[in-house]
């Protein structure tokens, strides 16, 4: 073991009290929470000498040599974690949005400061999917890493092809549940699946990619057409994240609605929880499935992180900085399920071929192939349109 930990705490929120928890009942290593900071004063169920609301009282701490940061503001968690660094301290970090929009810096800051940032708990919750990519898949033979990133979409999409709750009323009952929010835009657009698309694909191809140059397409416009078409065809829909190797050293990325078939994986992934599968030239496909949210397993997630900074542990980065470059290509074709009403939508889809077409009096489809780049030009516009996009499974052209 090290020195002894001495943590810095921000938040005080679900994961910051499930962490206290947790690291109360673990003695196994010597670490102890010295200061939380917070930003308002009320009554919690800790001494109030344990609180402080100037970041500096940490930051400025000598004594204080990890910053655990699980707070949601991404641009507060930004100055935070960016300032600990710089000042030499280690730091544990759970924000995704803030990770994926600043992931080139935070590399070089390790770097350049001599210190580790790890953040398990910003992909899957308690699916350790970062540390696997970085340990037992550090090689050159991973082929593809997809799943279900979003436990709140995956809760609501869950009951709707499970229990036969309409839309709104599946999202109803994930908020009254605390599994989404009061605003479930993060969740059920795509965002949050996006975010943690773009730090597992640094650690597994070793690319970093600007979350708004991805292929991005959430689960709130689907229609109780569109969800009877999938159980016509014996599928269910799930809010899917994917990266996957080309040719050539080139990735493509996307998170999408899919149709998801009995004889995959993460069709049996159900509830609040996540499902990542992973494949390789060698070991074909391997699965890795658990609770990706909530303040205990998230949590659980953090204190691995803070185990391994007791070990000296870093990422190596080993994709980015031991093998051949990836690059993001996006001129490849996916197939998609288009399902629309108003029939001048169709201006700003260039399909390269159409395999299936309906049209009816209220709702008509198309599936067929498009390419990648042409639904990146329009992927703000596709958000403000009466459509529903899936993708039906099959490869991508390329």
């Amino acid at each position: 073991m090290k020195e002894k930990l001495k943590i810095g705490l921000f938040g005080y929120g679900v994961v910051g009290q499930g962490l206290y928890d947790v690291l109360q009942s673990t003695p196994a290593f010597d670490a102890s929470i010295d200061k939380i900071v917070v930003k308002h004063k009320k009554e919690r169920n800790l001494p109030e000498t344990m609180f402080h609301y100037n970041p500096d009282d940490i930051l400025d701490d000598p004594d204080i040599n990890v910053v655990v940061e699980v707070i949601d503001n991404s641009e507060d968690a930004y100055n935070i974690v960016k300032k600990a660094l710089q000042k030499g301290k280690n730091v544990v970090s759970a924000n995704k949005k803030m990770l994926a929009e600043h992931l080139e810096e935070m590399v070089r800051l390790q770097k350049e400061n001599n210190v580790s940032l790890l953040y398990e708990a910003s992909a899957c919750g308690s699916i350790p999917i970062i540390r696997s990519l970085e340990e037992y898949y550090d090689n050159d033979l991973l082929l593809s890493v997809t799943g279900i990133l979003n436990g709140s979409s995956n809760y609501i999409l869950s009951n709707v092809f499970d229990h036969d709750q309409s839309y709104s009323e599946a999202l109803k009952e994930a908020q009254d549940l605390g599994f989404a929010e009061s605003d479930p835009s993060f969740d059920v657009e795509g965002y949050d699946s996006l975010y943690k698309l773009i730090i597992i694909t640094l650690h597994s191809f070793g690319t970093i990619v600007k979350p708004e140059n991805v292929l991005t397409f959430g689960i709130s416009n689907i229609s109780e057409f569109d969800i009877n078409y999938a159980r016509e065809k014996r599928f269910k829909i799930k809010l899917v994240g994917q990266v996957e190797r080309l040719h050539d050293q080139n990735i493509s990325l996307f998170v999408l609605p899919r149709f998801v078939g009995r004889d995959k994986y993460i069709y049996s992934v159900e509830e609040e929880f996540n499902g990542v599968v992973v494949k390789g030239k060698a070991y074909d496909k391997q699965f890795m499935f658990g609770k990706g949210a909530g303040g205990h397993p998230t949590s659980s997630a953090v204190l691995s992180d803070i185990t391994a900074l007791a070990h000296g542990y870093k990422y190596e980065y080993k994709k980015r900085n031991y093998f051949k470059k990836f690059t993001y290509f996006k001129e490849g074709a996916v197939e998609i399920y288009l399902r629309y009403s108003d029939p001048e939508i169709l201006k700003y889809f260039n399909f390269d071929s159409v395999s299936e077409e309906y049209k009816g009096p209220e709702y008509n489809y198309k599936i067929g192939f498009i390419k990648l780049s042409d639904l990146i030009k329009i992927n703000d516009k596709l958000r403000e349109m009466d459509i529903f996009i899936a993708l039906t499974g099959k490869k991508l052209n390329y």
